[in-house]
């Protein structure tokens, strides 16, 4: 068998997971691969398989099985993924994690271990809505860490949305950047419903093969890689 080490990270917006397969892949020397950045990707490209992707997009519908795969099979086919990688939203479906075991298992190497990151939904949802920055890019949370905040207040939104955003005002007199996809609390609760929805059957499918690992999210940064370290050198011994 293969040395390499395949790692999937699972959890909800606002578990840390991006935070953490940071510190992975500076430990341990593998890539982060996630497939919204693979997609994003295929803008700045004009084959035909990347146009092909642009077209599904921006017709505003979701990548097949098929094709999803075959954008996981060009990225790991890459140098740098030699000895593995990190995968952060994929699969997202029984039938993507079947093809990617059976990819790994034709090259002689197997997933290491599922990493599922564990977090209350109402502080997954708190984390999103709740986070800020300024323009150096130094970044608050209006329930979490707010001692550079001055005020949050209803933003005077002249379209109206339900549920109302917030505008955030630093103490530097800035009004704080807020991701577009974080401003809207009825956008943060769409996609916590759609990653229970759709990981649900995940966790069935990778407890049934003895691959998952819980880790406790709702902790320090330090405590949760540490807590990671520990569980992936130990199946990589």
């Amino acid at each position: 068998m293969g040395n390499g080490l395949y790692l999937i990270l699972m959890g909800v917006q606002g578990a840390g997971k991006g935070e953490q397969a940071k510190v992975i892949a500076r430990e341990y020397g593998i890539p982060h691969v996630s497939t919204g950045d693979l997609f994003r990707a295929m803008f700045k490209r004009s084959d035909d398989f990347a146009e092909r992707i642009k077209s599904i997009l921006n017709a505003g519908n979701l990548v097949d099985d098929d094709t999803t795969n075959e954008v996981v099979r060009e990225r790991l086919s890459q140098p740098d993924a030699a000895n593995g990688v990190i995968l952060d939203g994929y699969p997202r479906t029984p039938s993507q994690a079947e093809w990617l075991e059976q990819h790994l298992a034709a090259k002689g190497e197997k997933i290491a271990a599922v990493l599922l990151f564990k977090l209350d939904l109402y502080v997954a949802f708190k984390r999103a809505f709740g986070r800020v920055s300024d323009s150096a890019g130094n970044t608050y949370n209006i329930y979490f860490n707010d001692d550079g905040i001055a005020t949050v207040e209803q933003d005077p939104d002249p379209n109206k949305h339900y549920p109302p955003r917030v505008k955030v005002t630093l103490k530097n007199g800035e009004i704080a950047v807020r991701r577009a996809d974080d401003a809207d609390a009825a956008a943060v609760i769409k996609r916590i419903d759609t990653y229970i929805r759709e990981t649900a059957p995940l966790i069935a499918h990778f407890q049934t093969k003895g691959l998952l690992r819980e880790i406790d999210a709702d902790r320090t940064i330090e405590a949760v890689s540490a807590d990671l370290q520990h569980i992936i050198d130990h199946i990589n011994a």
